[in-house]
């Protein structure tokens, strides 16, 4: 569905969503970035909760994102009891940082467990229709919006700038969750099923995926999933835990000739650039891990990722895209507290 309209009274640069009304956007040239003409900005993190002090916002709010997008674990509800988990949005929505973002910049996202309403919760959680209406008034969502109805929160929302077309894709990571398999053989929480079992989309959104991908005419599809889609050996939640979705998702990419896609996810309480080269694909695959928000894990002692590119960040940060369509040129950032750049990715498409 469309996401609201905004107005940002700057210049010069002219982009437009869906419905083709008219929105008013900026264009930006950073410091020590020369001849990198930023075209639209995304500024992304996950894993927030209300009753901790976050220092993050104003550094968000200073980088001027024109898209902020949550990566779930908004709020740490855990619970199936409606009222509390609207007073907790509502609480969020009224913190300072947050509330000045939301009044500037067009907020968009999906959920993970904690505002699911169950820590590694799945289909089984009863409580997930009443928790889908909640996430939906958090998000904006009008109450005749054809999403107060469907399964799953999963939806898309497109850009359209004069020099191209950014597509983001909010998968729903929870809703249709099969259940996972315990490791009882070593220190890690979960193992992967048997190769073939189990679902993570459930075969209504990954339709809904595979028409989503054959129709975009965009540059750029982000693709934004709650859970790491390539870092698979923690024994945490991932994409891993079910390595067939992961294969089902690398051969659609590529059978769809989707442009520039681009994988965001939360969730781990760490930062990190996984990327892999698919075959059949002309770029490479890269997932961008941006968590948490206002707790990260600070007595992370290091875990194999085969896909890791440069270091783990494990203080609190947020993700930042710059894009630069005329080049197809993104510029990706791990940020911390101050602003100070954590990490950093470049990768043309």
């Amino acid at each position: 569905m469309p996401l609201k309209y905004f107005i940002y009274f700057c210049l010069p640069l002219f982009f437009q969503c869906k419905t083709g009304e008219p929105i008013i956007g900026v264009s930006k040239t950073y410091k020590n970035e020369t001849s990198f003409k930023v075209d639209f900005t995304v500024a992304f993190g996950s894993c927030n909760k209300v009753e901790i002090g976050n220092r993050l916002w104003d550094d968000i709010i200073n980088h001027h994102p024109d898209l902020w997008i949550w990566g779930g674990d908004n709020i740490y509800a855990d619970t199936d009891n409606v009222n509390q988990l609207r007073q907790m949005y509502n609480d969020q929505n009224h913190i300072e940082g947050y509330s000045k973002l939301r009044s500037k910049t067009p907020i968009i996202g999906t959920w993970d467990d904690h505002d699911y309403g169950v820590n590694d919760g799945g289909a089984e959680f009863e409580g997930k229709k009443a928790s889908q209406q909640e996430f939906l008034n958090f998000m904006g969502v009008p109450q005749n919006s054809s999403r107060r109805q469907q399964n799953g929160i999963y939806t898309t929302h497109e850009y359209k700038l004069r020099e191209g077309i950014i597509k983001v894709i909010v998968l729903d990571t929870r809703y249709f969750r099969t259940p996972l398999t315990p490791d009882t053989e070593t220190k890690k929480r979960t193992k992967p099923n048997p190769y073939g079992e189990g679902t993570l989309l459930g075969e209504a959104q990954w339709r809904w995926l595979k028409k989503e991908l054959e129709m975009s005419k965009a540059d750029f599809n982000i693709i934004v999933s709650s859970i790491q889609v390539l870092s698979n050996q923690h024994g945490f939640e991932t994409w891993g835990n079910f390595p067939h979705e992961v294969d089902r998702l690398e051969k659609l990419i590529v059978d769809t000739k989707a442009a520039g896609v681009i994988l965001l996810s939360g969730d781990r309480h760490i930062a990190e650039f996984s990327r892999t080269n698919v075959n059949g694909l002309s770029y490479p695959l890269i997932d961008f891990t941006s968590s948490g928000l206002t707790h990260a894990y600070k007595a992370f002692k290091g875990e194999q990722n085969p896909y890791r590119v440069g270091e783990v960040v494990f203080t609190e940060n947020f993700g930042l895209l710059q894009f630069d369509l005329k080049h197809k040129r993104v510029v990706m950032k791990i940020i911390g507290d101050q602003g100070e750049i954590l990490g950093k990715l470049q990768q043309v498409y």
